[in-house]
């Protein structure tokens, strides 16, 4: 903790405002907790460590749903472990975002007239530079806004000089360990991103596409072959066949006519095609398809690629220059012309993979790059879950990630752009290939030169639970907080991200896996819950709620939707009633505050509280119970709905509501009430606090005059129980509720009151006399007290006189003709339902609407009976 975090603090207000203003008091509150240095975490400390990476949000990037509530998430965990003790780094930084940042800066050149060609690639990357101190990292304020509690002194970027010494480290190690590679293979290239990317970073999406069936061969030599990419045709090198599909064992060996073409091309028996599908033969690619490049490999076939990276094609012929899709439909036209189409199928729907940054189609394209073999880092990724040295959560998320691991392909790592780390490998003049790592020096010399590509962004990404704390060095940091605790991310990235981490951290950490838990969940979707997309229209913008209802509101919302793995459906109207929410902390704390509620000296013993306040107590102590076995279980949703409704129901609406009495009669019942209240919100808005710090922070220093409930000793169970207590005091809100029902029922109006005898003699209830009478608006019977309703509740029985308050016989009347039809509309829904002939037609949601009313119609009946029952005779 820094030296102003020692400071005492100003001495609070004694009173709060009337109103709780969000805008007036988030900002404020965040920049104090900041400048005290809460955040920061010490690496000499001796408290036990709690570490969680933020994922790094895109350079480009700026605060969406999605950032919000993962961010409320591991916000939430850190502030409670902060609170019980631990020391506690909430790791932020930024990622460069390779593709996606340099296409933001080529797009801002493009607005110039220039492309990056005409500046070069060190002005280029300058320019980048320029643009992210300039432009980049607005998220950060916006973390801000939301209350993130990271250390800021420790932000990291995945460019800076230390983490690019990392990257530089660990690919020297690899490619010394004969684990990174370069090697002529397919890949996904973007013609629009003129790159490649990995196979996890393409999205696939069903497209209208057309299905072509044409005729390689002639005469007895013809074979039939069916195609969505026709264009690819033209590097045909093959035809392949199953060997044993009898149909074409004549052709197996034999070159057969490419048409369009001056060459011919053999016919091969392979296991890998279909015989059930399709004609049962198909054209091989090898430049263009993966498979066929397999093919191609098995069969010693040539590879001939006739696109280039824009996607044009580049063989000699009428074809050339032409961008793909235009070739598609010249070859189709030129193939009918020379009548080899046989079958041509419009519109034909299949998947088609495009890139997730730029939604341009992909290309499988033939090309020399660098890989990393996943193999041996990926069995030790997957040996960490298996032996339990990770855990994640929910456990059935573990299948998904096995699949995932356990069949993962060697991972092409090499980017042709200009922005990121650049691949540390020289190539000599008579093809040496020299890797240098960090404080090395390049060879230097006529005809050396450094490799063009930079790396896969997630490769740096891949180390960031470590590369963060300072390794390659083996800093104070590094050993304090390595491996992270907990790793907090959406299951959509468990390919992309969590198991880069997991082969990194395993591989240059001698074995420790990077962190215990992974703790996956869901997406943000809209309240129907509809994926969240400005296509849709139903995108939202955090910021407008946090500017709209407050910060506290929209992470409360957040949490309270935060099943593991499951998606979180959100709406306004949600985000709406958790800031009524917080008003109704905000309005209850202040009515404790001015009718004297203390944290001053201990808690009275028992023996000296009513049973309202070892009730509360009692229940106090579950909740802390149940709330800390919801965090060690990620169980958000849990945790903050039990907060809401312990919160409002039972201290707000209840014990409060049941403490007034007790004020207004003063003497030392009322003492002991003030200090039992003053320590139920001490609590209650420390277990808030996690989830909603700004109004928590405000409340709590207010009430206890302590520094900031940031740096409050998280509660604990204390193991006080009283059953007795509760009984009692629920057979008070029994009497309560039930009263308050019968009165609605008979349209008195709240306030209004009533003349009551309450026979409560023998049971638990008589100490509460005067309470149940004030909350009710029950008045004492007088002389002239009639019983015109008598109501048996929990052992005690409570007498009504409304001969003064309602008329009855107009109350009859509105009741029997309400009962009349109630029983005119059971009576049709019971007809139809025993038509025979009617149900043999209707459809089955008719059917359900009227049986939906039968059973409203039978609850009308019950309801209005009884209430007849309970009105006094006219």
């Amino acid at each position: 903790m820094t030296e102003n975090a020692q400071q005492q603090p100003p001495a609070p207000d004694t009173e709060l405002p009337t109103q709780y203003a969000p805008a007036d008091v988030e900002g404020p509150l965040y920049e104090r907790w900041v400048e005290r240095g809460y955040f920061e975490a010490d690496a000499k400390s001796d408290k036990p460590p709690y570490t969680v990476v933020i994922p790094p949000p895109n350079v480009t990037g700026s605060l969406h749903l999605g950032h919000a509530f993962e961010h409320t998430l591991i916000d939430a965990l850190t502030r409670r472990k902060r609170m019980q003790g631990h020391e506690t780094l909430w790791q932020p930084g930024m990622d460069h975002a390779g593709i996606a940042t340099q296409n933001v800066v080529e797009r801002e050149l493009a607005k110039e007239g220039k492309s990056r060609h005409d500046l070069g690639r060190e002005a280029f990357v300058e320019r980048v530079w320029k643009w992210k101190g300039e432009s980049g990292g607005q998220i950060s304020g916006q973390m801000r806004r939301l209350g993130d509690g990271v250390a800021w002194s420790r932000e990291r970027f995945t460019m800076d000089e230390g983490l690019s010494q990392a990257v530089q480290t660990i690919f020297k190690r690899l490619y010394d360990d004969e684990l990174i590679y370069r090697a002529e293979r397919i890949i996904n290239w973007c013609p629009r991103c003129l790159t490649a990317i990995s196979d996890i970073e393409v999205e696939y999406q069903d497209d209208d596409g057309e299905l072509v069936s044409m005729t390689y061969g002639d005469g007895d030599d013809t074979i039939v072959v069916a195609t969505t990419r026709a264009e690819t045709m033209l590097g045909d090198t093959a035809v392949a066949v199953h060997p044993e599909d009898e149909r074409y064992q004549h052709l197996v060996g034999k070159l057969i006519k490419l048409p369009l073409t001056d060459r011919s091309i053999p016919v091969v028996a392979d296991a890998h095609v279909d015989p059930e599908f399709g004609t049962g033969a198909v054209k091989v690619t090898p430049a263009h398809d993966p498979n066929d490049f397999e093919i191609g490999q098995r069969h010693d076939l040539p590879s001939i690629t006739v696109m280039d990276e824009h996607a044009v094609i580049t063989v000699h012929g009428p074809f050339q220059g032409m961008d793909r899709l235009e070739a598609r439909s010249a070859i189709v036209a030129a193939l009918r012309a020379e009548g080899r189409i046989v079958a041509e199928k419009r519109p034909y729907v299949h998947s088609v993979g495009h890139c997730s940054r730029c939604k341009t189609t992909i290309e499988p394209r033939l090309s020399m790059q660098w890989w990393v073999k996943v193999g041996p880092l990926a069995k030790a990724a997957g040996d960490a879950v298996r032996d339990g040295r990770v855990t994640i959560h929910p456990q059935e998320m573990e299948k998904r990630y096995f699949d995932w691991v356990d069949n993962l392909h060697d991972w092409c790592i090499s980017r042709q752009l200009w922005w990121g780390h650049r691949i540390p490998v020289w190539y000599g003049p008579d093809g040496e290939v020299v890797c240098v790592g960090p404080g090395e020096e390049p060879p230097t010399g006529e005809g050396w030169h450094q490799d063009t590509d930079v790396l896969d962004t997630w490769f740096s990404s891949g180390l960031w639970p470590f590369s963060t704390l300072g390794w390659p060095e083996q800093t104070e940091s590094l050993a304090k907080f390595y491996p992270n605790s907990v790793l907090v991310t959406g299951y959509d990235i468990l390919f992309f991200w969590v198991a880069r981490m997991m082969m990194f951290g395993l591989y240059a950490m001698d074995g420790t896996p990077p962190f215990h838990t992974i703790a996956l969940h869901g997406m943000v979707r809209d309240q129907f819950g509809k994926k969240m997309s400005k296509s849709f229209g139903n995108a939202v913008n955090p910021l407008d709620w946090m500017d709209k209802y407050g910060s506290d509101a929209l992470r409360f919302t957040l949490a309270r939707g935060a099943n593991p793995g499951v998606d979180v459906p959100i709406g306004e109207d949600w985000v709406q009633g958790s800031r009524n929410f917080a008003n109704k902390i905000w309005n209850a704390t202040r009515f404790a505050l001015m009718n004297g509620a203390t944290v001053e000296g201990p808690l009275p013993a028992p023996s000296a509280m009513s049973a309202t306040d070892r009730w509360i107590l009692s229940r106090l102590n579950s909740v802390v119970a149940e709330v800390d076995a919801y965090y060690e279980d990620f169980q958000f949703a849990k945790l903050s709905d039990t907060l809401f409704h312990f919160a409002w129901d039972e201290v707000f609406d209840w014990y409060v509501e049941l403490s007034k009495t007790v004020f207004q009669a003063g003497g030392e019942p009322a003492e002991v009430s003030k200090r039992v209240l003053g320590e139920v919100l001490d609590v209650t808005l420390k277990l808030l606090h996690p989830v909603v710090p700004f109004v928590t922070e405000t409340l709590w220093t207010t009430l206890t005059g302590g520094e900031s409930i940031v740096i409050a000793e998280w509660p604990a169970d204390s193991g006080f129980r009283d059953p007795a207590a509760e009984q009692e005091i629920s057979a008070l809100q029994s009497v309560i509720t039930e009263v308050r029902r019968f009165r609605a029922d008979q349209g008195l109006q709240p306030g209004q009151r009533v003349p009551a005898r309450l026979s409560l003699d023998g049971t638990a209830l008589a100490p509460h006399e005067a309470a149940i009478r004030q909350l009710l608006r029950l008045q004492p019977e007088g002389d002239s007290f009639t019983a015109t309703a008598t109501l048996p509740i929990a052992g005690a029985e409570v007498a009504l006189d409304l001969s003064g308050t309602i008329d009855v016989a107009a109350e009859r009347k509105r009741l029997a003709k309400d009962l009349a039809a109630a029983e005119k509309e059971k009576s049709q829904a019971t007809a139809k339902l025993g038509n025979e002939a009617f149900l043999a037609k209707a459809p089955e949601n008719v059917v359900d609407k009227i049986r939906t009313r039968l059973s409203k119609a039978e609850e009308d009946i019950a309801r209005i009976q009884a209430q007849l029952e309970k009105l006094p005779q006219a």
